[in-house]
């Protein structure tokens, strides 16, 4: 990558730098974009799929309130309600 390249994505990324910062990040983005060749070479089709990659952990509720504890405090601080529930106005 040349000097003007990485001006130009300066530039578009509204970042000041000098000639010594750009020569440095013009090292810097040889390693990256070496590194960036060998993640995309890698064979993923064979990869089991992860079944717990987008699941939440959730903690033990090991002390919970009474029910129902705070709702008559909640629903007096809130404007509008309706059996019980605040009623919010439609979004859709």
């Amino acid at each position: 990558m040349e000097l003007k390249d990485i001006e130009k994505l300066a530039k578009l990324a509204r970042i000041e730098m000098t000639t010594e910062e750009m020569r440095g990040l013009q090292k810097d983005m040889k390693s990256i974009l070496d590194y960036v060749d060998q993640i995309q070479s890698i064979d993923i089709n064979n990869l089991p799929v992860l079944e717990y990659s987008n699941s939440n952990v959730f903690r033990e509720d090991t002390n919970p309130h009474q029910s129902g504890i705070y709702t008559d405090n909640i629903l007096k601080e809130a404007p509008d309600t309706e059996d019980n529930y605040i009623k919010v106005q439609k979004i859709l």
